[in-house]
């Protein structure tokens, strides 16, 4: 590990309408730690979200086969397209999937940060946000989150280690991981 390392801190004289007293500014002894090794590629692959509902209204008048054909390598399996379950919109089903993710959600918040009153209303606003989304059948994981993070900017956040949007992240990333489990 190399580092940036001065070992004689600069001093500037700064003129001065006294006589008396000089003035001078020091500048800090700089010590930055720098790795010349390469940066590791993630254990895990990254799940980024995307929302079939709108096209891509840049498309220059063509279609790249090429994005639709599969790729061997693997490098492009980052982006998931993530949905609901169809059996989930059954509104008994979706009453119990939002429940659980009440329950869930404020586990996590509680575990992830700690005991906040705030954690119960955010789980309970996601948890309501969820079972909406799932009774207009609304599969796309993409749509719920965004409409989930306008709900969630509804509260008050003043006392809280959380945003709107960060909650609605970790409520869809459980959601997520449910699926995957289904």
């Amino acid at each position: 590990m190399r580092s940036l390392y001065s070992t004689l801190p600069t001093t500037t004289l700064i003129p001065n309408s006294n006589p008396h007293t000089s003035l001078t500014a020091t500048s800090p002894v700089l010590y930055f730690p720098l790795s010349l090794q390469p940066i590791q590629p993630l254990k895990h692959s990254l799940t980024v979200l995307k929302s079939r509902s709108h096209p891509n209204p840049i498309t220059n008048g063509y279609e790249d086969k090429d994005e639709e054909e599969e790729d061997p390598d693997g490098q492009n399996a980052q982006v998931e397209d993530l949905r609901v379950p169809d059996h989930w919109l059954d509104p008994s089903k979706a009453l119990e999937e939002s429940e659980w993710l009440r329950i869930t959600l404020h586990k996590w918040l509680d575990d992830e940060y700690c005991p906040e009153e705030t954690n119960v209303e955010i789980s309970k606003v996601a948890a309501n946000s969820y079972y909406k989304s799932l009774l207009e059948k609304q599969t796309d994981l993409g749509e719920i989150l965004l409409k989930m993070a306008r709900e969630l900017q509804s509260i008050s956040y003043q006392e809280s280690f959380h945003g709107a949007f960060s909650s609605a992240n970790a409520a869809v990333n459980l959601i997520a991981q449910r699926i995957e489990q289904v």
